[in-house]
């Protein structure tokens, strides 16, 4: 789907936070976004109704590209509840765009991380947190825990946070406000 300024907030922003949406920034007259495209096209087809793909043809929409600091061209963006998680600047082979789709879509390293600590019962008020949604509470359990935890735990407190970072994008505000407290409590 195409979509302008206008359009923005409601097909990609709003949309991402039910399914990733996929970005695609391109120009008509750029090359190597000629060559992207039908890649794009195809990877995002053979996973169809897990994700979402939305174009932004830079020369239309000026304001976008300034936001999401476009640089160069083809730019793709992936987003998960309105920020971007993942992205890559470029042509790429058709292996290299369904390895970032895959990992898009595959569980992050953050459910992996909960649901070995639900698996060990470890750690339970967090677990609760994160499967909830309520990653404030579950970052804050975690800084308020990681100073004193034994070191075997310390360490998988400090992979969960980088791991839910990950999920939420580093411009995430979260993220942003509690990597400093993290680094904080563990160092």
């Amino acid at each position: 789907m195409d979509v302008t300024t206008e359009t923005f907030e409601a097909a990609v922003l709003e949309r991402s936070r039910e399914l990733p949406v996929v970005v695609d920034f391109w120009a008509e007259w750029c090359g190597p976004c000629k060559t992207l495209g039908p890649v794009l096209d195809r990877e995002t087809e053979a996973r169809a109704g897990q994700l979402v793909l939305a174009k932004v043809d830079v020369d239309a929409s000026p304001e976008l590209s300034q936001q999401f600091g476009i640089r160069g061209i083809p730019a793709v963006k992936a987003f998960r509840n309105g920020h971007v998680v993942r992205e890559f600047v470029g042509a790429q082979s058709p292996q290299a765009v369904a390895a970032f789709l895959d990992a898009l879509l595959a569980p992050s390293e953050a459910l992996r991380l909960v649901e070995e600590l639900r698996e060990q019962g470890d750690l339970l008020e967090i677990v609760t947190a994160v499967e909830a949604g309520e990653l404030e509470e579950a970052l804050r359990e975690i800084v308020e825990r990681a100073p004193e935890a034994p070191p075997a735990q310390r360490d998988l407190l400090r992979r969960l946070a980088v791991a839910l970072f990950g999920d939420l994008g580093p411009d995430h505000p979260l993220s942003v406000a509690y990597r400093r407290r993290l680094a904080t409590a563990l160092y």
